[in-house]
């Protein structure tokens, strides 16, 4: 990724502008702690260094920020902050929706509207979505239920 990824000018723009960017060497005690088994493992972390968002193995620059906004996603919604992880999803799905992060994305985005609403139409929202747009994905087999909403 150093080689592709990482110089991209909107990826460096990003990481620098959105996160706080730590490269870690495979064979360091950090690297252990964090179970780094491949590089490059990213791992999208909150602000006390709880691990929200995982990925192993190169991505281009096309793929690689999408990853990131579904992290910083994940940070909002693990810490019941809805309202923004959906404003994350949104981001991710209006900029990249053809990522490999986007079910992913449709799904929580779902699950962060009900739970912020404790109303399921989100949830039955998602899981139409994610069939018409997302047939092949494993978020389309895990939101099935919510059709029969």
């Amino acid at each position: 990724m150093g080689a592709v990824t990482y110089p991209d000018a909107k990826v460096a723009d990003f990481v620098m502008s959105r996160m706080v960017p730590i490269q870690v060497l495979a064979d360091s005690p950090l690297a252990k702690e964090f179970k780094v088994t491949w590089t490059p493992t990213i791992a999208v972390l909150d602000y006390y260094g709880t691990e929200h968002h995982r990925t192993v193995g190169f991505f281009p620059p096309e793929e690689f920020i999408p990853s990131l906004i579904l992290g910083m996603g994940k940070i909002d919604f693990d810490a019941d902050q809805f309202n923004d992880a959906v404003i994350q999803f949104d981001r991710l799905l209006a900029g990249y929706p053809k990522s490999g992060a986007a079910p992913e994305a449709v799904y929580l985005r779902g699950v962060s509207r009900y739970k912020s609403s404790h109303d399921p139409k989100p949830l039955k929202e998602a899981y139409e979505k994610l069939r018409a747009g997302y047939p092949a994905s494993e978020w389309t087999q895990r939101a099935e239920p919510y059709g029969l909403l």
